[in-house]
């Protein structure tokens, strides 16, 4: 059984891992709010025109630009969103065993799957995995931009144009409250066609012409669906990290309980034991 000073320095251990979460809460409380008004202010932008460059798919021919030609998915790049940091629950873990679920599923459907990856966190595991890494993207978390996102969009957009790829999918986290995140699958390249059920509205009018509208808006409309990804994930990494620090911080709470009893009880035990030595001294005196 472990002594008194034993038992207080594991109570003051505590404690101070109790401050530490505590403080990584309200941290992540605060950025959440950030990423969280930031998500909700793109998400009509991106949804609208990921709806106009479907239906513009849908009305083109797949000769009309490069983005829109749809080839036999045999070489296939996942693009994958992590974070830097721990401490956030399952939200990396997620990610990365969908990312094995669609390889391991998706083997025979492919002749080859690759991975580019956004967030340190899910560098070091892929590194020890058979799924081969492309490329890894550092320092996009850091503080996320259009411009880094574009950057992407563009190594992207040229692997799909000289065709060293036929298709890539998104892997991430879909930010939906605090505590929870659904992890999403989505096909980013080639652009899919949206189907319409009203065919009323009858071709699109192309001005100045339509290879410079389909040359300026569709690489457009890829960087913003990953700007729009990258932050559905530091949202939902911002989220899962307030939940999983709320949590630890009331697992420490109710272990510090259950130490300062295991505490009283042993200080108790020693003075009746120092009481009991007392009077057995007291005892044998008399006698």
């Amino acid at each position: 059984m472990p002594n008194l000073k034993d038992i207080r320095k594991r109570i003051g251990s505590v404690k101070n891992t109790q401050q530490i979460t505590k403080a990584m809460k309200m941290v992540a409380a605060a950025r959440l709010r950030k990423a969280q008004e930031g998500i909700q202010n793109m998400r009509p932008y991106s949804y609208r025109l990921r709806d106009v460059i479907g239906e513009l798919a849908a009305r083109a021919d797949f000769s009309d630009h490069a983005l829109l030609e749809q080839r036999e998915q045999g070489r296939v790049e996942l693009l994958v969103f992590t974070s830097d940091r721990g401490l956030c629950g399952g939200f990396n873990s997620n990610v990365n065993r969908q990312t094995e679920i669609y390889a391991a599923e998706n083997k025979d459907k492919h002749n080859s799957i690759a991975l580019d990856i956004i967030g340190r966190k899910g560098n070091e595991y892929f590194k020890r995995r058979d799924i081969p890494t492309n490329k890894y993207f550092e320092d996009v978390l850091t503080q996320v931009s259009l411009t880094k996102c574009a950057e992407i969009a563009e190594h992207v957009i040229a692997n799909y144009v000289d065709k060293k790829l036929d298709a890539v999918y998104c892997v991430y986290n879909e930010f939906k409250s605090a505590i929870t995140q659904e992890v999403v699958v989505e096909q980013l390249l080639p652009v899919v066609p949206v189907t319409s059920e009203d065919d009323s509205a009858g071709e699109f009018i192309y001005e100045p012409s339509k290879e410079e509208i389909m040359d300026a808006v569709l690489p457009r409309h890829i960087t913003v669906q990953i700007y729009r990804m990258t932050l559905e994930s530091v949202a939902s990494e911002m989220g899962a990290r307030m939940s999983a620090m709320d949590a630890a911080t009331k697992n420490a709470g109710e272990l510090i309980d259950r130490l300062t009893l295991q505490y009283n009880r042993a200080r108790q035990a020693a003075i009746t034991t120092e009481l009991m030595e007392i009077i057995g001294g007291a005892e044998a005196l008399k006698g």
